[in-house]
């Protein structure tokens, strides 16, 4: 099992409105459904947003990234949500216990 982090740093004051999106892409069946949380920090670096996805391989993820991206509704969203973005990065974990 692999555990996917998309961690995105956002503009100061950004997060009510990041936080407003993410919750329409929930609705809207943007994010996956099962297997998902989207965090914030608590202590560390401020203005952050993490999405953390668990998936069974890496072929898993890369099907549903392709998939969901590829989505018309999906690619107007994101560029919306990037104008709240300073940077991003990704982290792939295996699980092993």
């Amino acid at each position: 099992m692999y555990i996917v982090r998309d961690i995105f740093n956002l503009k100061y004051g950004h997060f009510r409105p990041v936080k407003a999106m993410m919750e329409e892409a929930m609705k809207m069946g943007m994010m996956p459904q099962k297997n998902n949380r989207i965090l914030s920090d608590f202590t560390g670096g401020a203005y952050r947003v993490i999405m953390e996805t668990s998936f069974e391989s890496l072929s898993d993820f890369e099907k549903e990234l392709s998939r969901d991206m590829s989505k018309p509704e999906f690619q107007e969203w994101y560029k919306k949500f990037t104008e709240h973005v300073i940077s991003g990065e990704r982290e792939i974990l295996k699980v092993i216990m």
